[in-house]
């Protein structure tokens, strides 16, 4: 099948004279029904099926919901599990691995395998994986699934094959690591109690072998029973009955001591020898009240006792606080010696490790460095220093700092734009940090040869802006912006922002970014617009402020056109703009406080601010209330630094604003874009008349969006992409109150088709900040309708500006030369062009006005107008024209006067042999057309979907070409070719659950694209074969071979004495020969497809086979080094002991018997 599709393939590009020339040529889900082309377009399209393949790449960001943690303190890697199943595991920067369980259950518990390059991971349920971690992508190797207990703990001595598993019911099992088969030597809860015991003692809390003797296993109970287990003689040494319930246990390095955390709030001390009460107890934030009594606290739920050659012991523990202050932040305590240090912590403490020098138990632990693990964040304290600072994070763990309300991703971005915004970004950063190096420095990471620099942007609900450095598969904040610091700072319960706006009034809706430029632009929810120009220096500026009336004063019912064809482009003279139409506003001017209809949601600061270098504010667009309603959101954006314009939209019309005069030239409702050509016939609505409704449903916060899952999604416009040919409906619509708040419908989807999720998305996914509602609310807000034989309309519907595009192209049929145009597309699936008349001198551009003028051309697609992008008539892909920076703060130099330096790229000037034209790719959420102009025709057509719909679409770059790259509501990732709009790839990719992803998936060139997987990670993918194929060589390694630290000398009385009691040989007594088999009916034994069983999904063909043999090879040649390195150390360990037995002889040779 794959060599006949290639065959297709090869007879669609290699049509006579290898050109497209006919619409035929179409994919067969669709066909033109414009005209055929006027001329053959000679166009050799060079992709096919086999550049595209879609895989993950890398996660970013801090693991959501975290629930265990783990490291190596060899490889010196750290591991994170998560609620959903996934395993995080980190290094040095630029080693980052993300693995995922299949069952997709929570991870409780993790363990290394030290110095082997391997990790054990327990699962929620009940499952063992083992995870080989010495191939770059991980994969499991082993899996065992308890079937009659459930898993509450799991310890794995140091350089031992045999895993201890404590169970629910208190039991204890141990697990072959190598074959991942269940011994069956079990430690029954009824044996290791005692038998007049009345009481079950609970499940398993801890398990951890001596260090004076790995025969000896110490088995805690959670009701407060701690077990010593002899497991040579198979009984107990001793046994501890305790009060309290216990939550650990850690030992003393010497092993004769250890301690106990407890429920109370109290750490009591044993001695293994006097195990009838504790020879010390302490509260240590238990204070003794007035009364005599004790505070009461908190449990402690997890204690480290760790020594130190050069001072006293450490004793470290999370929580113990009393209950008596409230509001008191979750905390750390670090006691050592009469110094007790508490560390308050942002968020909860989930877990926390002490990394120490040695990996063995049983010597000076020299502990240097606290890992802790909150519930969103990760923090690393420094021990060596008495004021316990923390290490700056090198990964990007903040990402969440404030939930992300928009992400845009660029690729191939200028060399330059990252060092600048490095060095503006490098003087905020906070100090105070450990000057030590990052203790997580495992792995090795190299700068992969396919690598360009790439940057993403996230905006966030409290208003920043965040600019990473995405470069090779890492990811490093360079510089943060605040757009709140544009406006006053609303005060509760005043003015219009306090009206509109819960909280969050600066969350960031989209933003639009010109790296050559480097102009920026951001959309806001309170319907406001700032555009920030790049300094390398300070300045004193007063912020520009514009005032725009976007508000029609009737609203219009739309009923199709008797002609069910699609209207064809006509002429029509250029309009004005009409003045009710735009309100602009002087720079500094204010809006008076009684005039209640026409008042912005925010306000601007008026004074003279201080800008440090960076992104400077150089206007600010606000939407104004009309007659007591707040304004609609902005629901599209384009800007252009050639041109200077900026251009908006919403569900009421467009805006032109030319932001180098500080004017709005153009705006129009976008029934007024049409004039005579209004393809639909609009009945007038009759005015408002209640106006309270609508206000109080405009505008919610934000940074509870991922708070709760039981919320719905809502939105201030739909995209409509059918038509109603029924008047009953409208009639019906006439008979509605118009001010009554109207939510989407789903027009095209069966609910029982489609999931909820992507049923309610269907409604909303256009909008670029998506609103909260209760469950009660979702019925109203969602209402489905569907007819064999039309589609109805069930709101009053007010067609949305959906997408906008400046460019050089053809406003009109007899245009002969391409002139700055700007595209503008609707949520009904029209495409309109305004042509732009603007002054070419750089004196006159600042001084003449821009003209504008709809010219009344118009398209029609299925579905909401997405994607605009332009081609030459060779296909290759025309950029947009843009100004080259300027500093506009740099000194004057009289010698070079600042003058706006413009880059074109004109459609007619890469094709001398094809004459003038050029083509346009339109994309909706059903459809995708190429026209040819000027001639306006429709050589390609294509229908993407019939039972879904497009989310997002970009015409990207892939190897050396350019296709339109699509994500569906239902999951999968299509690309097509250009101009031909053959499907190319078809992937169902992500089963579509999660609105997060839905507004925050976007493609970018070099065949990625990326999403916000969680509240707090980003998750990247490619969808080129090329750089699938590369990816090895792009990822880090998790392990590196590292000769294992010896242990230390114990001298020659403890060794020759004390040695036997350390000989203990657990294959002697766990193995089947001793032990048995286990009960097959406990625990099934899964094989995994790790190790070179997994090369299989990574390759296929003679390249896989390569590829698993050379893997096969670096084992085997590994295997053969380290049998080399013991054969050496053997040679050595009998070298030495000659030496000795020689030395021995000549000292005793001549030696009487009673000298002896």
């Amino acid at each position: 099948m794959k060599k006949f599709r290639k065959v297709l393939d090869g007879l669609t590009t290699s049509s006579p004279g290898g050109t497209i020339g006919s619409p035929s040529c179409g994919s067969a889900a669709g066909t033109p029904t414009a005209a055929p082309t006027p001329r053959e377009i000679d166009v050799q399209e060079t992709l096919t099926s086999d550049n595209f393949q879609l895989c993950k790449t890398v996660r970013h960001g801090f693991p959501y919901q975290p629930t265990a943690l783990a490291f190596d303190p060899v490889q010196k890697i750290l591991a994170i599990g998560s609620r959903s199943g996934g395993v995080r595991i980190l290094g040095r920067p630029g080693v980052d691995c993300f693995c995922q369980h299949e069952s997709g259950a929570a991870v409780l518990h993790l363990q290394f395998l030290i110095n082997e390059g391997a990790l054990v991971t327990a699962c929620a349920d009940d499952t063992l994986h083992l995870w080989n971690l010495r191939q770059r992508r991980p994969a499991v190797l082993h899996s065992l699934k308890f079937n009659r207990e459930r898993i509450t703990f799991c310890h794995l001595p140091f350089q031992s094959k045999w895993l201890y598993v404590g169970t629910e019911r208190g039991n204890t099992h141990i697990v072959n690591i190598e074959s991942f088969i269940l011994s069956g030597y079990v430690i029954m809860w009824n044996k290791a109690i005692e038998l007049s015991t009345k009481t079950h003692p609970g499940p398993v809390v801890h398990l951890s072998d001596s260090p004076k003797d790995e025969g000896k296993l110490l088995i805690g109970f959670e009701a407060g029973t701690i077990v010593q287990w002899d497991l040579r003689a198979k009984k107990a040494d001793f046994r501890i009955y305790y009060d309290e319930a216990i939550h650990s246990v850690s030992w003393h390095h010497e092993g004769k001591q250890f301690m106990c955390s407890h429920s109370d709030g109290s750490l009591t001390l044993w001695n293994p020898r006097n195990t009838t009460k504790p020879f010390q107890v302490t509260f240590p934030h238990g204070k003794i009240q007035k009364d005599g009594r004790k505070e009461s606290c908190k449990p402690i739920l997890k204690v480290e006792y760790k020594t130190s050659r050069s001072s006293e012991p450490f004793i470290i523990f999370s929580g113990g606080l009393s209950y008596d202050k409230a509001g008191r932040r979750p905390a750390l305590t670090i006691m050592h010696g009469k110094a007790i240090t508490v560390l308050e912590m942002g968020y909860p403490i989930v877990e926390f490790m002490v990394l120490c020098e040695t990996p063995y138990n049983n010597e000076v632990q020299e502990p240097y460095t606290v890992v802790v693990l909150l519930e969103k964040d990760l923090i690393v304290v420094d021990l060596t220093q008495s004021s316990f600072p923390v290490f700056e994070n090198p990964y990007p763990m903040d990402i969440h700092e404030s939930p992300v309300t928009c992400t845009a991703y660029f690729a191939d971005c200028p060399p330059d734009i990252i060092p600048i915004l490095y060095s503006i970004g490098a003087k905020h950063k906070k100090t105070g940090y450990s000057h030590k190096e990052w203790p997580v420095g495992g792995g090795t990471w190299t700068l992969g040869s396919h690598t360009y620099p790439e940057i993403i942007i996230t905006g966030h609900a409290d208003g920043s802006i965040k600019f990473w450095d995405a470069s090779a598969f890492t990811l490093q904040m360079l510089y943060k912006l605040k757009t709140s610091k544009v406006f006053e700072k609303p005060k509760a319960g005043e003015g219009r922002s306090a009206e509109m706006v819960e909280e969050d009034p600066f969350a960031v809706q989209m933003v639009s970014w010109c790296p050559q430029s480097r102009i920026f632009c951001v959309v806001g929810i309170s319907a406001h617009i700032i555009l920030y120009r790049f300094s390398k220096y300070d300045a004193n500026t007063q912020i520009v402020s514009l005032e725009v009336r976007l508000q029609c004063e009737s609203e219009d019912v739309i009923t199709p056109s008797e002609n069910e064809n699609y209207p064809c482009f006509s002429e029509q003279g250029s309009h004005s703009p009409q003045p009710h139409h735009q309100h602009p506003v002087s720079p500094g001017s204010r809006t008076p406080e009684g005039a209640k209809d026409r008042g912005p949601c925010l306000k601007v600061k008026e004074r003279v601010v201080r800008v440090p270098p960076g992104y400077q504010s150089d206007l600010v667009i606000q939407l104004l209330w009309v007659d007591g309603e707040p304004p609609q959101q902005i629901t599209s954006l384009d800007i252009n630094s050639a041109y200077g314009l900026l251009a908006f939209g919403n569900c009421n019309g467009l805006a032109v604003v030319d932001y180098l005069q500080k004017t709005v030239i153009l705006c129009m409702s976008t029934v007024d874009l049409y004039g005579a050509t209004d393809p639909y016939q609009r009945l007038t609505r009759s005015p408002r008349r209640n106006r309270q409704s609508t206000s109080e449903h405009c505008m919610r916060g934000l940074s509870n969006f991922y708070s709760d899952s039981k919320k719905r999604i809502r939105t201030s416009y739909q995209s409509l992409t059918e038509l109603n040919d029924n008047q009953q409906s409208v009639d019906m619509e006439r008979s509605k109150s118009p001010t009554s708040v109207h939510y989407p419908t789903s027009l095209h989807n069966d609910p029982r088709v489609l999931p909820e999720p992507v049923a309610s998305l269907r409604a909303s996914h256009c909008s670029p900040v998506f609103y909260l509602l209760d469950n009660e609310s979702r019925e109203n807000s969602f209402s489905r309708s569907r007819s064999s034989s039309v589609s109805s309309i069930d709101r009053d519907t007010k067609e949305a500006i959906t997408t906008l595009q400046f460019g050089e192209s053809y406003g009109r049929k007899s245009d002969v030369l391409p002139t700055p145009c700007l595209w503008v597309g609707t949520s009904l699936g029209m495409v309109l062009l305004i042509p732009l008349s603007i002054p070419t001198d750089h004196e006159e551009r600042m001084e003449e006005a821009v003209t504008v003028g709809p010219s009344g051309a118009v398209q029609m697609l299925k579905g909401s107008i997405l994607r605009f992008a332009f081609l030459d008539c060779m296909g290759a892909l025309i950029q947009s024209p843009y100004e080259v920076w300027r500093d506009l703060n740099a000194p004057e130099d009289p010698d070079r006067p600042r003058r706006r330096k413009l880059v074109h790229f004109s459609p007619s000037s890469s094709q001398d042999a094809n004459g003038d034209g050029h083509l346009a790719v339109v994309c909706s959420e059903r459809q995708a057309k190429v026209f040819l102009m000027p001639s306006q025709a429709c050589l390609f057509v294509h229908n993407i979907t019939e039972s879904s719909f497009v989310l997002r679409a970009d015409v990207v770059s892939v190897c050396n070409s350019v296709c339109l790259a699509c994500f569906c509501a239902n999951g999968h990732v299509m690309t097509l070719s250009l101009p031909s709009l053959r499907p190319l790839m078809d992937v169902n990719y992500l089963p579509l659950t999660d609105m997060r992803i839905a507004r925050t998936f976007c493609f970018t060139n070099g065949g990625q694209a990326l999403y916000l997987s969680s509240p707090t990670e980003i998750q990247r993918i490619t969808y080129s074969q090329e750089m699938c194929d590369n990816l090895q060589e792009m990822l880090g390694e998790l392990f590196t071979p590292i000769e294992t630290p010896e242990a230390q000398n114990r001298g020659f009385l403890k060794g020759f004495f004390g040695g036997n009691a350390h000989a203990f040989d657990r294959e002697e007594l766990f193995g089947e020969a001793a032990a048995g088999k286990a009960s097959r009916s406990l625990a099934q034994h899964i094989p995994g497809q790790g190790g070179v069983e997994g090369m299989k999904m990574a390759a296929g063909g003679a390249v896989g086979e390569l590829a698993r043999a050379r893997i096969a090879l670096d084992e085997r040649g590994q295997r053969l080094g380290e049998l080399e390195e013991r054969t050496a150390l053997m040679m050595t360990s009998a070298e030495s002991f000659s030496k000795h037995a020689h030395e021995l002889m000549l000292k005793c040779k001549d030696k009487k018997w009673y000298q002896f």
